[in-house]
């Protein structure tokens, strides 16, 4: 699985003891990054049998606590388990500093290198890539300096049809014809056809997530066409004026802003502790974009190939 989410928190800022506070985690082609780090992350991440040792890069929204409280806790069970992989953090200015003072007062001493990137949250950029994939910002608009991020696949090479695959061929040859260039010989003509010896590359994969922000129409053209879109949907639209408020969306909102951007998946989180119950909010967003579901804690969802529904487990 090139692409895989799973989701460890899905509350609000008040605790419940059915939702943790905010946290995702995507694999992707065997590298764990990890989106914000509510309290109680490391949990969730225990009792999804993830490794904190396969996290290789962290992304931290925003400082509202939580968002990032979970964080001082993971990195210090990290140095306890003697980490020697570099870290790689990219978050809001204040955050190196938070952390820094902690790790002098409580006298901890780590075993690896943090590398802290800080992000520049009023505007839209390329913040990171690797050989797998690119991580851009989405400007939100909270009480707080505040920004998601993009991720999306980079393009990948077709695959070769290993029953045609010619017994002679070399290494080179194979990489030429995943790369889509044809064998010719001395003469000209075609030896290998790359269409008849390979099939096309999958489909890349894109993730917005767009945490606590009020319904911001901008993020639109920056979002549009993703595959699948996480969006906070804190209240229901009849308390609208509390989200205005507190700069937060509703459910209602997060559907317009997935109809606008023409997504493929919404999923909706970060759910108020005033709701026992969240399948209201799931119908809210429903009614305007019905190709939606609940961010759920321990949610796993293997996203594939531009299917227009994720593989749930």
């Amino acid at each position: 699985m090139n692409f895989e989410l799973t989701i460890l928190g899905t509350g609000s800022a008040t605790p419940v003891l059915t939702r943790n506070n905010t946290a995702h985690y995507l694999l992707i082609k065997h590298k764990g990054y990890l989106i914000d780090c509510g309290e109680g992350t490391q949990f969730e991440l225990l009792r999804n049998k993830i490794g904190a040792s396969w996290i290789k890069y962290i992304f931290i929204t925003h400082l509202h606590g939580d968002h990032y409280f979970g964080l001082i806790g993971l990195i210090s069970t990290m140095t306890m388990h003697r980490r020697t992989e570099d870290l790689y953090i990219f978050g809001p200015k204040g955050l190196s500093e938070i952390l820094t003072l902690q790790f002098q007062h409580s006298g901890t001493w780590l075993n690896f290198k943090i590398h802290f990137v800080e992000t520049e949250t009023e505007k839209h950029y390329l913040l990171f890539e690797n050989e797998d994939v690119t991580v851009h910002t989405i400007p939100l608009v909270h009480r707080v300096p505040c920004c998601g991020f993009l991720f999306k696949e980079k393009s990948r090479k077709r695959n070769i049809i290993k029953e045609l695959k010619p017994q002679d061929i070399t290494v080179e040859q194979i990489k030429a014809l995943k790369n889509s260039e044809d064998l010719v010989n001395e003469d000209g003509t075609i030896l290998y056809s790359f269409e008849k010896y390979t099939t096309p590359a999958p489909n890349i994969i894109s993730y917005a997530f767009c945490s606590d922000t009020k319904f911001h129409e901008p993020i639109i053209d920056i979002i549009r066409g993703v595959d699948y879109l996480y969006h906070e949907a804190t209240f229901l639209h009849e308390l609208l004026p509390r989200a205005t408020q507190t700069n937060h969306s509703t459910a209602k909102q997060a559907g317009e802003i997935a109809k606008a951007a023409q997504v493929g998946q919404l999923i909706i989180g970060h759910f108020s502790s005033r709701y026992k119950d969240v399948s209201p909010l799931l119908e809210e967003a429903q009614t305007v974009f019905p190709n939606t579901i609940l961010a759920e804690d321990g949610l796993v969802l293997k996203f594939t190939n531009l299917v227009n529904e994720p593989v749930l487990e």
